[in-house]
């Protein structure tokens, strides 16, 4: 159980939610791997002249997904791509293969993972930590042209 005394917490805001934004965003992929959309994000809720409320990203697809990790040390990204592929290798006897042996593991590593985020703004800005980026991870080998909608509800500038 943790002491009251190691706990502390702000008083809480509120905020009468005046304006509901959203963009859809293209991302052209390289194929397998990790693509930092932090800084489309914090664009897209400066250009809503967002103050507090909440970001919601959905990504429109079912072998690639959205993510929030460490942005500091590269190899993070790294160890992460190579405990997917261990989770859901291309190499099993997978039922669905139409689209090729990638695709089954690219769903299976999609459902293991998340199709949306929710990220507080405070102040007009993303609340991610120090070390955290936002990111969409293509878990197919070849290039992709994927979309990700981008919604601001809350009190604008």
């Amino acid at each position: 159980m943790t002491s009251t005394k190691s706990v502390t917490r702000s008083a809480p805001s509120s905020v009468q939610v005046t304006t509901i934004a959203s963009s859809r965003l293209t991302v052209q992929t390289p194929g397998r791997g990790f693509t930092d959309l932090t800084s489309e994000a914090a664009k897209f809720v400066n250009e809503a002249h967002a103050r507090d409320g909440a970001l919601t990203l959905f990504i429109r697809h079912t072998s690639a997904s959205l993510t929030i990790q460490e942005n500091a040390d590269p190899s993070v990204l790294v160890d992460l791509t190579t405990a997917l592929s261990r989770l859901a290798p291309e190499d099993a006897p997978w039922t669905h293969d139409t689209e090729g042996p990638d695709d089954m593991p690219g769903h299976v590593k999609t459902m293991l993972t998340q199709t949306s985020l929710h990220v507080p703004v405070l102040n007009g800005a993303l609340a991610l930590g120090t070390w955290q980026a936002i990111y969409l991870i293509e878990h197919r080998a070849r290039p992709h042209r994927r979309e990700v909608v981008l919604q601001f509800i809350g009190g604008n500038q």
